[in-house]
């Protein structure tokens, strides 16, 4: 009988949490505020020839690869498996995963075992123990009447808290978006870490580049001071011009150091993207190979893509998510809750009698809670709840304004470093020719030496210059993708 009272009583409050409503607002995936077009000034092209955007979708999946270079490649490829990084962001996922299985099991009803011994003695000084002291026909108690006694119990017990009012609902899908969010931040890691090791070996290739080019300064000084010794030797000139000609090597020589020391950190920090210890990627990386060179045309696609594709601009969209659901629970805590308990088993003085019929006991019933009075707890939850989430589309809003900018400020740094190298490349030209033409006419004895240490210092540092503006039209391609948002996507690089 009370196996079918339980089995229709179930059915009933099956029907009644099925048929439950869920209270609070329902989330609406926000239209982000973009514009149709990137700006004319970004999407201005440096000086003719040059590498240039268009508003083709873009491509942004492994976009190392169009670097074309095959140590860039591995790197990522490596640190994307190694990074730790990453490592922490994917036990973040599986942490939020597990956290919403946690409250995924609140939807369910709950079932127990239990088995108890307990020696007891009840005080005859109350009602209940005074019992014992009531005294029989033949001045004894019956045998069941003592005092201590032995309890044995065998038993089990259910509950269900039905969700009517979708307060479990809520919490699975607050749970559900936080699990989401970290999914995104886990992207926005993988982003980062990809960034970070071609801006890492990208300024290396650049600071090789500038320690070839001091190299070769110093072999064309060391030239000239000879020179200068020889005609001073000769009586063509005076010691000022040996003087000098020592100073401008020594000059030269002191930034050696300082481009070493780029070098260095740049390996150290390329190992520890791959979590290596320092210094270990310097047999692999420490031969000098070009700065990686741009596509001649990058696509970039319309602003409308940015946010559908861009990880914290996801992330927040989640967190706003999460904050819309967090709201439905406070509300549902307004409503009663209705709770099915049931129980069952065996209890006994002797442990010889307990799965006796006569030992049997069960219980059941409802319960009902309805809050009454909590002295405005539950009215500023709400108000709390409801303002956590106008603060989460806050942030939603400018985390977009804020990749909008990015991915602007990237294109005008890649088109006015490309417009500066092209001007460089121009200028080291004819400071090249003028070097030459100085020395030819020194050693004519026509020209000065300030004139050949003028024209020397000239080439060798608008060298200097077209090599670093060579290294930032690769590095702003770099903050160009990373601000696009790409290169999480799945099968991108291997995942840890």
């Amino acid at each position: 009988m009370a196996t079918r009272t339980l089995r229709s009583l179930a059915l009933v409050a099956l029907g009644c949490a099925l048929a439950g409503c869920t209270v609070g607002p329902n989330f609406v995936k926000p239209k982000p505020n973009v514009p149709a077009h990137w700006s004319a000034t970004a999407r201005a092209n440096g000086a003719e020839g040059t590498a240039h955007v268009t508003s083709a979708p873009a491509q942004t999946v492994a976009w190392w690869a169009s670097f074309d270079d095959p140590v860039l490649t591995s790197l990522v490829q490596q640190s994307a498996a190694q990074n730790l990084d990453v490592k922490q962001a994917v036990l973040r996922i599986m942490e939020a995963q597990t956290q919403a299985e946690v409250v995924a099991g609140g939807l369910w009803p709950s079932l127990s075992a239990n088995t108890s011994w307990s020696r007891e003695r009840l005080s005859t000084n109350t009602l209940n123990g005074g019992l014992f002291d009531i005294h029989f026909p033949g001045g004894s108690l019956p045998p069941e009447f003592v005092n201590p006694f032995n309890q044995y119990q065998l038993g089990v017990g259910a509950s269900w808290t039905l969700d009517l009012f979708g307060t479990e609902r809520r919490s699975v899908e607050a749970a559900n978006a936080q699990t989401q969010a970290a999914v995104e931040a886990e992207h926005a890691a993988v982003l980062s870490m990809v960034s970070n090791v071609a801006a890492s070996y990208i300024d290396l290739r650049g600071a090789q580049l500038q320690r070839q080019i001091l190299e070769r300064s110093l072999a064309t000084q060391r030239d000239l001071l000879q020179l200068t010794r020889d005609r001073r030797n000769a009586g063509l000139t005076s010691d000022l011009d040996v003087q000098n000609a020592a100073a401008e090597v020594d000059t030269t020589q002191a930034q050696v150091p300082l481009v070493d020391r780029e070098i260095t950190t740049d390996i150290n920090a390329l190992s520890e993207l791959m979590a290596r210890p320092p210094e270990a990627l310097r047999a692999e990386l420490d031969r000098a190979q070009p700065v990686p060179p741009v596509p001649p045309v990058v696509p970039i696609g319309l602003p409308a893509e940015l946010a559908r594709r861009r990880p914290d601009v996801r992330e927040a969209e989640a967190n706003l998510h999460a904050a819309t659901a967090e709201i439905g629970i406070a509300i549902s805590d307004y409503f009663p809750q209705l709770t099915l308990t049931a129980a069952g088993g065996y209890q006994s003085e002797g442990l010889s009698q307990l799965i006796q019929t006569a030992s049997h006991f069960a219980e059941i019933g409802p319960a009902i809670q309805l809050p009454i009075f909590e002295g405005g707890r539950l009215r500023a939850t709400v108000r709390l709840q409801k303002v956590k989430a106008r603060e989460a589309a806050v942030a939603y809003a400018q985390t977009v304004l804020t990749a909008l900018r990015q991915v602007e400020d990237a294109l005008a740094a890649y088109g006015a470093d490309q417009a500066r190298r092209a001007s460089l490349q121009a200028a080291v030209a004819a400071s090249r020719n003028a070097r030459m033409l100085a020395r030819q006419r020194y050693e004519s004895g026509v020209a000065s030496f300030i004139d050949v240490l003028d024209a020397e210092r000239t080439e060798e540092q608008n060298e200097l210059s077209l090599a670093d503006a060579t290294t930032a039209v690769s590095a702003d391609l770099v903050q160009l993708y990373r601000a696009l948002g790409g290169g999480w996507e799945s099968g991108a690089v291997p995942r840890t």
